[in-house]
């Protein structure tokens, strides 16, 4: 722990105090601290990155000590992802891919352990990428850029694996950009945040989504717009590790459209809300095996002549994905896991400077 008695100055925001005193790289770095609830302020969790600090506040940084060598704490959800999607035969190792919402990098850390020829790296923010990652030459860092914006042929070559982590945005308004610029029946490894695709109006305290409802309303709609798109849903999973304020999520396995080989596969039916599976008192209905990776699912047994959009119900094969992944979340919310993995609790500390 440093300390010096700091000059009279008015107070400053948090994520602000947090780059001055160098426990931060950018803004967006505090304020992802923040949402991962390792930021404390005289030993009390920090709730908003726009919270007045004093100058002589005692600031602390929960290190994450998960696995020191990775960028991030997000890491391990894309870690976890591939090896419960290697079933499938899916791997990094030799492809070209692009990491959209890479900030700090923590995805494109994982893809290049795992044998990634090369990672296009998104992210719409500025100076978060860790410098190791920056510096590597198999890392090509695209910031300020949008991913809704990107088109065909601005990736190049096209990647056939891309992964995405994306906050604050709802998947669905980016997967149609992300499908023009991938590699004809590449891989996606897109993770679905409920927070983000429900509603504001619809949010708990802190932004948090308890509901295995609304939970499976949020990923069959991502499935839905991605079978309209003509991708192949190849499994859906719950993640790993919770997102901000401990909000479930979950990651798909997707396979872009290829026309020169077999056309993707559709998740989508007439209407929308649940189609006729039984369900249970909390509206989610549950056929598969909890925990077993489900199988890809052929294009001609989801797609039904002239339905569209996202919003609908599924067939029984996506359906039953999106409830194996929302039975297992709901599991560990009543067991008050979370699937959170324990980790030390050092901390960097730093007072004021003067």
């Amino acid at each position: 722990m440093h300390a010096c008695a700091g000059r009279v100055r008015v107070s400053a925001r948090l994520d602000v105090e947090l780059v001055r005193r160098g426990l931060a790289r950018s803004r967006a770095h505090a304020a992802r601290l923040v949402a991962e609830g390792r930021v404390r302020v005289a030993a009390a969790p920090a709730r908003r990155p726009s919270a007045a600090i004093g100058p002589e506040e005692l600031l602390e940084v929960v290190a994450d000590t998960e696995d020191p060598g990775y960028a991030s704490r997000a890491a391990h959800k894309l870690d976890v992802a591939l090896e419960t999607f290697a079933v499938h035969g899916l791997s990094p190792a030799g492809r070209r891919c692009l990491d959209v919402g890479a900030s700090t990098g923590g995805f494109t850390d994982v893809l290049l352990r795992r044998g990634a020829a090369h990672v296009v790296a998104v992210d719409v923010g500025h100076d978060q990428m860790v410098p190791r990652l920056r510096a590597d030459p198999r890392v090509e860092v695209r910031e300020g850029v949008n991913a809704r914006s990107l088109r065909a042929g601005d990736v190049d070559p096209a990647p056939d694996l891309v992964v995405g982590d994306l906050s604050f945005i709802s998947l669905r308004l980016v997967l149609g950009a992300v499908l023009d610029v991938c590699a004809p029946g590449a891989d996606l490894v897109l993770l679905v945040k409920p927070q983000f695709e429900v509603g504001r109006e619809r949010l708990g305290p802190q932004g948090v989504v308890r509901d295995p409802a609304l939970w499976r309303r949020a990923v069959a709609d991502v499935c839905a717009d991605a079978a309209a798109r003509g991708a192949t849903v190849r499994d859906v999973q719950v993640s790993a590790l919770p997102g901000m304020h401990g909000n479930v999520e979950f990651v798909l396995l997707l396979r872009a459209p290829d026309p020169h080989g077999a056309p993707g596969a559709g998740a989508a039916v007439a209407g929308r809300g649940d189609d006729d599976g039984p369900s249970t008192s909390d509206g989610v209905t549950h056929r598969a095996t909890v925990g077993r990776a489900a199988p890809s699912v052929p294009a001609r047994d989801v797609v039904r002549p002239g339905v569209a959009g996202p919003g609908a119900a599924l067939v029984a094969p996506v359906r039953a994905m999106v409830d194996a992944a929302v039975a297992t979340a709901a599991a560990r919310e009543d067991d008050g896991a979370h699937g959170r993995p324990r980790r030390a609790r050092t901390t960097a500390t730093r007072a004021g400077r003067s």
